[in-house]
């Protein structure tokens, strides 16, 4: 019987200690199940779910809207924050190891939200983590959750997500968000524009990964009125200054496009303009008038994808 019950234990554990590292750990089903959750947390967004519960968000590298949108979620749910947004205030700078962190943390939280400069850390994490853990972004790799308010804004903007055209444009090299939507819409019959300069262009495993599952998609260098024109999305990122070894490279790239009222007057009636932010100069403010422009409501999507991550992370 004793044996029995561990075992029961362990297979409970393991239900409910399901990390979020990748967009692709979601099926379309879970990913359409969180939508729809998320959809129920905007009507109230106030509930007590987390009471009881501590999620320790780690910020290796800077953040506003992910740290802070992730922060209100659990408190808005009830639960309460620790962390660090700056890790020089940490342990590390004595020359603690990630593993060594995140192994502290998890004595402390239910829940781990980690945001890492490293392609990976957050993999490596939920390998050695007792408790779940959420990717916030790591590297130029992926920002799943970044991804489920994409897909949250693109539905309530667009009525579904079947079928529809998205152009990318600027960094779509290191652009941890592009990678994890081309992910995530691969279940959705999309066509792509990518559109940026060859020194950021897609990387070549994400255009083989669309050949593979037959996603149309076109690679273009230029953005003008003619590139957006039947695009139902327009997704802007910013070129990543971060990313950049030769900032003389960065100078090159970094204002190549950038979209303006004149732009947008023969595009679609039901297009909307994405970013995950923050902007530089890929966006011109007098944009931000204009019916179309959807990134600052696209912010605040995410609170509520992110409260129904957290609750489905914890099995809640």
């Amino acid at each position: 019987m004793r044996e029995l019950i561990v075992i029961k234990t362990i297979q409970d554990n393991i239900m409910t200690n399901k990390s979020l590292v990748s967009i692709s750990d979601y099926s379309k089903d879970k990913i359409l199940q969180i939508l729809d959750r998320a959809a129920e947390f905007e009507k109230n967004p106030n509930q007590k779910i987390l009471e009881g519960k501590v999620v320790a968000t780690l910020f290796f590298e800077p953040s506003t809207r992910t740290r802070l949108s992730f922060e209100t979620a659990v408190n808005r749910l009830g639960g309460r924050v620790i962390g660090f947004s700056d890790a020089r205030t940490t342990s590390t700078t004595k020359g603690e190891t990630l593993k060594d962190t995140i192994t502290i943390v998890s004595n402390y939280a239910d829940l781990i939200i980690m945001r890492h400069f490293i392609e990976g850390a957050a993999r490596y994490a939920s390998e050695i983590s007792p408790v779940p853990i959420i990717n916030a972004g790591d590297g130029a790799n992926q920002h799943p959750t970044q991804t489920m308010l994409d897909l949250y804004s693109i539905k309530k903007t667009q009525g579904a997500l079947d079928n529809l055209t998205i152009t990318m444009v600027g960094d779509l090299k290191y652009g941890r968000t592009v990678h994890s939507l081309i992910t995530a819409m691969a279940h959705f019959n999309p066509t792509f524009r990518f559109i940026a300069p060859k020194e950021l262009e897609l990387p070549k495993y994400y255009q083989a990964f669309c050949n593979e599952k037959g996603i149309k998609y076109e690679v273009i260098r230029n953005m003008n009125e003619d590139t957006i024109a039947d695009a139902d999305i327009l997704y802007m990122t910013r070129v990543q200054k971060e990313r950049f070894t030769d900032l003389f490279e960065y100078e090159k790239v970094k204002n190549v496009y950038i979209l303006n009222n004149r732009m947008l007057e023969h595009t679609k009636p039901n297009l909307k303009i994405l970013h995950p932010l923050p902007r530089v100069n890929e966006i011109a403010y007098e944009v931000d008038q204009n019916p179309k422009a959807y990134y600052f409501q696209q912010a605040k999507n995410g609170l509520y994808a992110r409260q129904a991550v957290i609750c489905d992370v914890l099995g809640l």
